[in-house]
């Protein structure tokens, strides 16, 4: 019979426990959701109103979402944010939820709250958006599409 050195078990061990980490951390990763915030289309009148840029972070554990964001360059002062649902990904859709969202032309926005199985589908099919307002363009100033 052939006899195995400790040594051997042990890396053996480590490749085994490395093995397990990675694949624990999949998961995680199919749960976590993207935005680029950028300026929502607009007509050439109000063009001068709509600047600045920002990005966000989601995370799906069950139903529960995590969102955090920050955004920088509006031309006036953040005042509201909504997370929308959209029949297809880029198309705008009705506000859903509110977020939390800082005062000021930079800041950010958050919320954590509970989503429906239709409204988890929604997300994991690119459907949902975050959308913040400010007083220079009350009728959006960012969007930025949650995305894997």
């Amino acid at each position: 019979m052939r006899s195995v050195s400790k040594a051997r078990v042990v890396r053996l061990g480590l490749v085994v426990v490395g093995a397990v980490l990675i694949w624990s951390n999949i998961p995680a990763q199919d749960n976590q959701f993207d935005a680029r915030l950028s300026t929502v289309p607009i007509d050439a009148r109000n063009r001068v109103q709509i600047t600045g840029q920002g990005s966000a972070t989601a995370v799906l554990d069950g139903a529960e979402l995590t969102i955090a964001g920050s955004f920088e360059g509006l031309q006036g002062a953040a005042n509201a944010a909504y997370l929308h649902e959209s029949p297809v990904t880029g198309v705008r859709g009705p506000a859903i939820v509110d977020l939390e969202v800082s005062g000021g032309v930079e800041g950010s926005v958050s919320a954590t709250l509970d989503l429906t199985p239709e409204q988890v589908a929604a997300l994991r099919e690119g459907r949902l958006y975050i959308q913040v307002h400010s007083e220079a363009a009350p009728d959006g100033n960012l969007w930025g599409w949650l995305l894997q």
